[in-house]
């Protein structure tokens, strides 16, 4: 059985474990892997939102910057750059996304969801400080930061001083490096004893440890083959005390599995794949699923959970 959390989002808090909560992804980016482009209008946008609310969604994560394999991130200036300087650098640097770019994409929606759904609890996907505090000020509750805290040097600071949820995932190196990664031996080694490093460093931050999920990040850095044994071992993930969450939905590493005459099988056609990581994931321990297509993954969900409730 899944252990039982009360997730800390600072006003209020989300009870994690006794069925499993579904995490609907509003992407407002040009070029992310899977939806890239089709909600960058905020009106697009909003309109999604709304429809994942109505399929079952139990928390909302709004991301204004794609980090598939190959992009450039922002981190240096995050770290280096006050919001002044960050907002008078034009607004694509190479293929990185600048903060002010990021929160004109993402602040617009934000604002209107809790406008017109207030008791909706959402996320802001970043992982720059000065967005994740902009994000949290315009009504989200959670931050999901991709780098674990780790590209920007004043997230986890900023984390425990908005006192809100937080998502700790795991990723290697950055997306612009990830084609040329060596072997990492034991991923599934590797990912605990990372995440456990990673945690105590927020910690030491002043991030209290109530707030804080932690994900492995399938495919973040991690080779098609290397996602096969965190799904088979996801369980090991439970030891280290914290509430799970994980986001496998239309990745590569299915659509390689489901090739047809040797070709990896496009976004669109990678449900049944999905659906099927998802399962196995909750009859593992996992707490939360991140899915583009929320009313499939509602519907696998009351079943693979009434299936664990059996147990």
């Amino acid at each position: 059985m899944r252990a039982v959390f009360q997730w800390n989002l600072g006003a209020r808090s989300l009870e994690l474990g006794k069925r499993t909560l579904i995490m609907g992804i509003v992407n407002v980016t040009p070029d992310s892997f899977s939806d890239g482009g089709k909600f960058l209008d905020s009106d697009k946008a909003m309109a999604h939102a709304e429809r994942l609310l109505e399929e079952g969604a139990d928390i909302l994560d709004i991301g204004g910057e794609s980090t598939r394999p190959g992009t450039k991130v922002d981190a240096g200036s995050a770290k280096q750059e006050s919001p002044a300087a960050s907002a008078a650098k034009p607004e694509n640097s190479g293929n990185a996304t600048t903060a002010q770019e990021e929160l004109r994409r993402v602040l617009p929606v934000i604002n209107e969801l809790k406008k017109k759904h207030p008791s909706a609890v959402l996320s802001v996907d970043t992982y720059k400080a000065d967005v994740a505090r902009a994000g949290v000020s315009a009504g989200a509750e959670i931050v999901n930061d991709v780098s674990g805290f780790r590209w920007d040097a004043r997230m986890a600071k900023t984390i425990a001083e908005l006192k809100c949820g937080a998502v700790l995932m795991h990723s290697r190196g950055h997306p612009e490096d990830w084609r040329t990664l060596p072997p990492p031996g034991d991923i599934v080694l590797l990912v605990k004893r990372e995440l456990k490093e990673w945690v105590e460093k927020a910690v030491l931050a002043g991030v209290r440890r109530e707030r804080i999920v932690l994900d492995p990040g399938f495919g973040f850095g991690k080779r098609f083959e290397e996602n096969y044994p965190l799904l088979a071992r996801f369980d090991e993930l439970q030891a280290a005390g914290f509430p799970l969450l994980a986001g496998t939905s239309r990745k590569s590493f299915i659509g390689r599995t489901l090739a047809r005459n040797g070709k990896e099988v496009p976004v669109e056609a990678r449900l049944s794949g999905t659906l099927a990581t998802q399962t196995a994931l909750i009859l593992k321990g996992v707490h939360i699923l991140r899915t583009h297509d929320v009313k499939a993954a509602v519907d696998a969900a009351r079943v693979a959970d009434a299936i664990l409730l059996a147990r």
